[in-house]
């Protein structure tokens, strides 16, 4: 066999804010419904439900005629996810999408009676495309094909000059939009109908500082106080404003990074010296974040592998007992992590690895006094009379 030679890995960003802004604009969606779609097939509904349902063009481009439906009020939409003609999955749609839809179930319903004279029969319309293309198509039941959509779509996008962009990236968008917002990436591969993780994951352009963040609001009390393992913060309950505020004065603001977790007394926070000579984990200060979930696992492995070799039982009860509180409140943090469904983001991000110490962000340092007069000096070119345009994009990264 001859050798394939390199394989191109392509792999589809979300649409970029000023983009996405662009193709929902409802003066760019009329250009786009009556210059390249005149005979009015479905070029901006299709597009409009792609955008909201992150479906692929084929799945929408292949609706049948019968694919709306209400159950319980809600408006859903039946598709084929499996993409050899099973349509036996629904969809959950806004109201708004419903009704776009059902417009184009009445415009292709009119246009088979002025193509046969008469209305189709309840069997027909069980195999009769919501879009049905115009080419050799008198009983409805050929979809517009992708190379339609894409021709169209593709002229509106350089009409826009806004850059190369396909309609697959909508996909892309609505599935980072989903874990921003707190999804799982269970919740994803389930919505988009993928086999495994895996898949989810080609979707999926989270930062790992974005991860950090979650991780770190998930709080629990260490192995030094009275309760090791409880959960201080509960990202899914409800919070008043007033307990919001109070909730990030004393975690977020009121504390200091300390091994395996966060120091919240006061004083040791403002600068002060700690009266417990930086025993953090026998501290009722001390608390576990769901970053350092990683790190105490492995100080619990190591703890029992010291119990294991210990020369006598009472040794090993000894080492049992004394580590019980810390492994309380591991397994706690375990428990908060796993209801808030970021238990396997947690294990699969190790912030502690040894390579990341070499990274040019701790291994570039500078004077304070020399920050201090540079500061001092250049005081007047960052007042407060700058813009967010006159930031170049350089900047914002750095």
């Amino acid at each position: 066999m001859p050798a394939p030679g390199r394989t191109v890995s392509r792999s589809r960003q979300p649409f970029a804010d000023g983009v996405a802004r662009a193709l929902a604009d409802e003066t760019n969606l009329l250009r786009l419904a009556e210059t390249y779609d005149p005979f009015d097939r479905g070029l901006r509904d299709a597009w409009e439900t792609i955008i909201v349902t992150g479906r692929r063009c084929g799945e929408i481009l292949q609706l049948r005629l019968e694919c709306l439906g209400r159950y319980g009020g809600l408006p859903m939409l039946w598709h084929d996810q499996t993409k050899v003609g099973n349509y036996d999955q629904a969809l959950r749609i806004p109201e708004r999408v419903h009704q776009l839809l059902e417009a184009r179930q009445h415009k292709t319903l009119t246009l088979f009676e002025a193509r046969n004279n008469r209305p189709p029969t309840a069997e027909e319309r069980t195999r009769m495309a919501l879009f049905p293309t115009n080419i050799r198509n008198r009983d409805g039941r050929r979809p517009l094909s992708y190379k339609w959509f894409h021709k169209g779509f593709k002229l509106w996008i350089d009409e826009l000059d806004i850059g190369r962009w396909v309609p697959h990236q909508a996909r892309h968008s609505l599935a980072t939009s989903l874990l921003r917002a707190g999804a799982t990436l269970t919740h994803v591969r389930r919505y988009f109908g993928h086999v495994s993780e895996r898949m989810a994951e080609h979707y999926v352009h989270l930062t790992q500082s974005d991860l950090e963040d979650v991780l770190q609001h998930v709080w629990v009390a260490g192995p030094g106080t009275a309760n090791p393992g409880e959960i201080l913060t509960e990202a899914t309950t409800p919070l008043t404003r007033e307990q919001a505020q109070a909730l990030a004065i004393d975690l977020s603001r009121r504390s200091t990074p300390a091994e395996g977790g966060f120091c919240t007394f006061q004083p040791v926070v403002e600068g002060g010296a700690c009266p417990w000579k930086l025993d953090c984990h026998n501290c009722d200060k001390f608390v576990l974040s769901g970053a350092d979930l990683l790190y105490w696992r492995r100080k619990r492995e190591q703890w029992r592998l010291l119990a294991e070799g210990a020369p006598d039982d009472a040794t090993a009860d000894y080492l049992h007992h004394y580590f019980e509180p810390t492994a309380r409140a591991i397994d706690g943090l375990e428990k908060a992590l796993a209801g808030l469904g970021l238990l396997d983001d947690a294990l699969a991000l190790d912030l502690r690895k040894p390579q990341d110490y070499f990274h040019r962000v701790w291994s570039t340092a500078f004077r304070a006094a020399d920050l201090a007069d540079v500061g001092t000096e250049e005081e007047s070119e960052y007042s407060d009379t700058c813009t967010a345009e006159d930031t170049e994009p350089e900047q914002d990264v750095a």
